[in-house]
């Protein structure tokens, strides 16, 4: 590694001797890890050990109030890339394939548009394909492999601190390291259980930073080895928050607020005059990354672009987040934040963070919370992820920064709970969240028009997203399953899918409205027809229910396969008579060499996922290689 003292020495002698010179377009490099909040030491963590980070951060601008859209990679990459809110673009699902506007142009795409070089090392992971949206995309992209005289945009995505290093505990991931993170003096967050596995665990994700600590200044050493350091502004941030339990995947402040450093060289530190001080507690999040780099740029944004320039004098009120399905396992729910409180609404309350799915039955982390749960060994903070949400949650983040009292039920918050679920409901509709549509009925709308999942969206009035909105804020509130009657009905796909959902939720009998699911196993939406025998089933066994769920299983559609897939997954051990089905027929379709069990990363592994632990409900033994 470069003796980086240096780049700081060259940084400060060209304040000196710039200040006459003929601007450049500067150069744009940014630098992404994945898996981690602020923990950098510049952000006052003792444990960590980043002497390069917190170098950097001395020279830099430090931001303490930035946030990731979304708590998962996918839908956070989706997001920084295009500048639009993967909810906006049907992007929001980890890992799927979403047809996007032919006039969607990305960041890189605008950038190359303007005479820049744009290159990429080397994830994408954006839900849609990157192909021909960059001028290199590979694992030797590079500035360096720009024309001469070409100015750059650059992103190195830097994949050591990924929760699979972090709970895989290899020691061959930190072997260049002298110094270790001591587990004895760990600090564990109150969610996750106190012991010397977890320790460990924790231990080893500083380790991890401490390599990626390294790799930043091998970076940094290339720019000073090409003579770039004075002409390039830099980016330091994670994609979303660590990869454990109660971060990564929790749509809370854990799971979405990240570090983030912007180093600007004196030449162009006219670029960022209305940030006030060295640390800024701004608002900014992930939709605005892309235009803030163009305005840097000094590039028109597009219009299209929803994200805000985050260095204007104007200053964001409210940053927006989202959790959708992550693997075989669904979620809705989406937060407000003013910069202070934290608003959640969840849509599916019912469902515990801790699923009964493969993806919470892994290594790492997720086998010692599973280990401990079961010899009684879970404090009460860990215990909740098993349990059903709360509808809606606020955290004052300034008196409880670890998030552990939900003020929702306080009188005294009632005015700030009103103003933040109406700011939600206005950005949702403004926007035409698509993640009220549900993923089938959305894609599968998509493919009948032929149209993007955005325009599709865009497709309802306000009048009829609305109602959709408040058909999916009956989930957890209706006091009697009649009164989801008239929704049955309803001409909107939508509206009745959230109808279904609110019934699932209800925790009292339901045999009243029965008769009225029967005849929506013939529903033309699929998602609808799937969850209304996922109902039935619970219910009564209900043969029709079951010739239906097979059905859907060997439709050619993975999307709709996915969700049929998952309500087996959520029968349990009433998946048995589906399970001949499954073995002979379903999951050889989708079989394959990823984890020794499935075809690719993408539907196919969820499906096989879902349909994996449906086996094990029903007491197959399966054997999955991760």
């Amino acid at each position: 590694m470069k003796n980086i003292t240096l780049f700081f020495i060259i940084m400060s002698f060209m304040a000196c001797t710039n200040s006459h010179k003929e601007l450049e377009q500067p150069n744009i490099l940014w630098i992404s890890h994945e898996d981690l909040g602020p923990i950098y030491g510049a952000y006052g963590d003792e444990y960590a050990n980043t002497p390069i980070l917190d170098q950097l951060a001395e020279k830099s601008l430090k931001f303490t109030q930035v946030f990731s859209n979304a708590p998962i990679c996918a839908p956070a990459r989706s997001t920084l890339i295009t500048g639009m809110y993967a909810s906006s673009l049907g992007t929001q699902h980890l890992r799927s394939d979403i047809p996007v506007p032919a006039p969607m142009k990305i960041l890189p795409e605008v950038m190359r548009e303007a005479g820049y070089y744009t290159s990429n090392n080397v994830k994408t992971d954006y839900n849609f394909s990157h192909e021909g949206r960059w001028d290199e995309s590979s694992k030797e992209a590079h500035w360096r492999n720009r024309p001469e005289g070409k100015p750059f945009f650059s992103v190195f995505n830097f994949m050591i601190t990924h929760e699979g290093p972090t709970n895989a505990l290899r020691p061959t991931d930190t072997s260049g390291l002298k110094n270790f993170h001591d587990p004895q003096k760990a600090i564990l967050p109150p969610h996750l259980p106190d012991s010397p596995k977890m320790r460990e665990i924790w231990a080893h994700m500083y380790d991890l930073l401490s390599v990626f600590d390294r790799q930043v200044g091998d970076l940094l050493g290339q720019l000073e080895e090409d003579g770039l350091l004075e002409k390039t502004i830099i980016f330091v941030f994670s994609d979303h928050g660590h990869g454990l339990p109660g971060h990564k995947r929790w749509l809370d402040n854990a799971g979405l607020q990240v570090p983030f450093l912007l180093h600007v060289p004196e030449k162009y530190k006219h670029l960022v005059t209305h940030i006030a001080s060295p640390e800024s507690d701004r608002l900014a999040s992930f939709v605005d990354f892309a235009p803030t780099t163009l305005a840097l740029a000094g590039v028109p944004v597009p219009e299209m672009m929803e994200g805000l320039n985050f260095l204007a004098k104007e200053e964001r009120k409210y940053v927006f987040g989202y959790r959708d399905r992550a693997d075989d396992v669904y979620e809705v729910s989406r937060s407000v934040y003013d910069g202070r409180y934290l608003y959640i609404r969840h849509f599916m309350p019912h469902l515990p963070y801790f699923q009964n799915a493969i993806i919470f039955n892994k290594g790492g982390s997720y086998a010692e919370i599973n280990r401990l749960r079961e010899a009684g060994d879970l404090p009460e903070p860990t215990m909740k992820m098993f349990t059903s949400k709360p509808v809606e949650i606020l955290y004052d983040l300034k008196t409880d920064p670890l998030e552990q009292h939900n003020l929702a039920n306080d009188p005294k918050f009632e005015n700030k709970i009103a103003e933040l679920a109406n700011e939600l409901d206005k950005w949702m509709i403004q926007n035409r969240d698509t993640g009220l549509l549900s993923e089938g009925i959305m894609m599968e709308q998509a493919k009948a028009k032929e149209a993007s999942v955005y325009e599709i969206s865009r497709g309802y009035t306000e009048a009829d997203f609305s109602a959709i909105l408040k058909a999916a804020k009956m989930v957890g509130e209706i006091n009697k399953p009649s009164a989801i009657l008239p929704y049955l009905v309803s001409e909107i796909d939508a509206v009745r899918f959230w109808a279904l959902v609110s019934l699932s939720a209800y925790k009292g009998d339901i045999g009243e409205v029965v008769p009225n699911l029967l005849p929506l196993l013939s529903d033309e939406a699929p998602a609808v027809a799937i969850k209304a025998a996922e109902i039935l089933i619970k219910y009564e066994d209900n043969d029709a229910a079951y010739k239906l769920l097979g059905e859907m299983l060997l439709l050619d559609d993975e999307v709709q396969v996915l969700q049929a897939a998952i309500s087996v997954r959520q029968l349990g051990v009433q998946a048995k008579p589906l399970i001949p089905l499954i073995k002979e027929e379903v999951f050889p379709r989708y079989s394959g060499d990823i984890w020794g069990r499935y075809k690719n990363w993408s539907y196919p592994m969820f499906i096989g996922m879902a349909l994996d632990q449906a086996q094990i409900n029903c007491g197959l033994n399966i054997s999955i290689r991760k």
